[in-house]
């Protein structure tokens, strides 16, 4: 499941913001914007889907769709929702042509600071020095 939010977040890198990324797998220690957005899948397993990501990784999102140099915390945590609600909705789409089908719930923001929650996969999307996490968690193991 984990590789459709991967997928996501890459194409989120590459068509939306118009940047490469690096894919590392070692979570960043900076201080990050967090949010989750918890799914069912078809087999009736629910999961958490975490995003969390640096002030530069969401302040180039905010230039992107709201073109501010230099948004508020307020504003970074709502573009931080928005960003969960694109990725995730754009990964719902990629595992639906793999024959993977779930729900989405409504995005939460969890806290800004470090992404120290348990997770069973994850990676880290690097665009230059700036960080974007997506890490998935079962919450019915």
């Amino acid at each position: 499941m984990l590789n459709s939010v991967k997928e996501a977040a890459e194409n989120f890198c590459i068509h939306q913001i118009g940047a490469s990324c690096e894919i590392k797998e070692t979570p960043t220690t900076k201080r990050t914007l967090i949010a989750y957005i918890d799914i069912q899948a078809q087999n009736e397993k629910r999961y958490r889907i975490y995003i969390a990501s640096d002030d530069h990784f969401m302040q180039r999102v905010s230039k992107l769709f709201l073109e501010e140099d230099k948004s508020d915390e307020e504003t970074l945590k709502d573009m931080t929702l928005e960003t969960a609600n694109l990725i995730i909705g754009s990964a719902k789409v990629i595992a639906e042509k793999l024959g993977t089908t779930y729900t989405i719930a409504t995005p939460h923001f969890e806290k800004i600071g470090m992404f120290d929650f348990d997770y069973d996969e994850l990676k880290v999307i690097h665009i230059d020095n700036d960080e974007l996490i997506v890490a998935i968690k079962e919450l019915d193991a």
